[in-house]
């Protein structure tokens, strides 16, 4: 499971490529996220372990291939489901609120 910041790496650089066509630069990246350069190198680096990414001659974010642009269903983390609602007469909303 990807953390949020890697997460938001991801977004980026997949949607930096559709609107620019193009990847944004180290320095772009800093600036997206507002953190500083060892956070994002690490960052790209998880991603690849992860197989979201794949970036052979790391010289220049050019060389990055997106593998997936989105993080897989089976890792996002399940939400606890809502209780029923409980049905009531519609005179329940004007004297209950």
């Amino acid at each position: 499971m990807l953390t949020d910041y890697q997460r938001k790496v991801l977004r980026i650089l997949y949607n930096y490529k559709g609107g620019r066509r193009r990847f944004p630069t180290i320095h772009e990246l800093t600036v997206k996220t507002g953190k500083h350069k060892p956070d994002v190198t690490a960052a790209l680096d998880a991603l690849i372990t992860a197989q979201y990414i794949h970036w052979e001659d790391k010289s220049d974010t050019t060389h990055i291939v997106i593998l997936e642009g989105w993080e897989r269903e089976a890792e996002k983390p399940k939400l606890p489901k809502a209780p029923p609602l409980v049905q009531q007469n519609d005179l329940s909303y004007w004297t209950q609120y």
